[in-house]
């Protein structure tokens, strides 16, 4: 394959140019199950190439873990090297949440049968403004203490950490509900029509609302930023 800018040979499809330091991926999709990994490069509307990665997945123990790193690592240096906007995940929790602890790239996570299909078809989510305030800098309000101690801290700066979120706002603490005795839990609700969600944690009997602010500029959109934030909770373990 040849770079589409200035034509230079590329050692695999869709790699970021060295020659004219230009880009042949805006967007990657990465389809992964434990034992395979097939990215696929877009750029605009069109497929600029796929690559698949496979390992053989140990049983258990450290030789799993290791495994599993390495595979990981093996689908991350296939992610930087495109240098996309974008990267959308589908498939396997454990092998996306090992591969986006790895990149620094925005990654979304996207269902159905056909990723590559989706994400074509939801190219206007790359309107939303990119936010890059550190995620410390996101959490704000009146409202300093959260419930949870550091597990709560640690769901609120995984929200904090989207592109997509502006500003995290916790809000007061109800101690007097019902909610179950089982433990933490983290759950972002429906967007309002303004794109802007809320997170509501609980930790046993114990509830707190937090206003999350994002980029998203209506219902629509700030369902998807909703759907994405659960999505990152949920490998996160918040869930």
């Amino acid at each position: 394959m040849e770079c589409r800018q200035c034509a230079s040979p590329l050692a695999k499809p869709g790699d970021f140019c060295l020659v004219c330091r230009e880009t042949n991926a805006d967007t990657v999709v990465l389809e992964a199950a434990r034992d395979r990994a097939t990215i696929t490069m877009l750029y605009g509307e069109e497929v600029a190439g796929e690559t698949t990665i496979t390992t053989t997945p140990e049983e258990e123990g450290e030789a799993a873990v290791v495994e599993l790193r390495n595979f990981a690592g093996l689908v991350a240096d296939e992610i930087r090297r495109k240098r996309p906007e974008e990267v959308y995940a589908a498939g396997a929790r454990d092998v996306v949440r090992a591969v986006r602890a790895d990149v620094h790239h925005s990654f979304y996570r996207v269902d159905g049968d056909d990723p590559v299909g989706t994400v074509l078809e939801r190219r206007g989510d790359r309107a939303l403004d990119v936010v890059e305030t550190p995620p410390a800098e996101k959490i704000g309000g009146s409202h300093t203490t959260l419930i949870g101690g550091r597990t709560g801290m640690g769901a609120i700066r995984t929200v904090a950490g989207h592109p997509h979120v502006k500003k995290v706002i916790p809000g007061p603490i109800d101690a007097g509900g019902r909610g179950s005795q089982s433990g933490f839990r983290a759950k972002v609700t429906r967007s309002d029509d303004g794109g802007n969600v809320r997170m509501i944690i609980r930790d046993g009997s114990s509830v707190q609302e937090n206003r999350i602010v994002t980029t998203a500029r209506d219902r629509e959109m700030g369902e998807r930023v909703r759907e994405d934030l659960n999505d990152v909770l949920e490998e996160a373990e918040f869930q």
